[in-house]
């Protein structure tokens, strides 16, 4: 006699989150793919980042400290 409230197969559940994961990480690594051609944001930033002076980064950073600080 089969009760009428037997637990779910656990291995269907298993796979349909594994393959929801997979899924969602290749839409996010074609998404990051397509930001890395030229002239797109994620190229812009990491020419960017590449080309900035040392200093100037620093700069950036005390001034960021200046205004994140609370004043009193």
């Amino acid at each position: 006699m089969t009760d009428q409230f037997d637990q779910p197969d656990d291995s269907s559940t298993a796979s349909k989150i594994g393959d929801g994961i997979q899924v969602a990480s290749a839409i996010v690594s074609d998404a990051i793919e397509t930001g890395r051609q030229p002239g797109m944001p994620l190229d812009i930033l990491a020419r960017a980042v590449r080309e900035a002076p040392l200093a100037a980064v620093g700069i950036a950073f005390l001034i960021g400290v200046v205004f994140a600080k609370p004043s009193r």
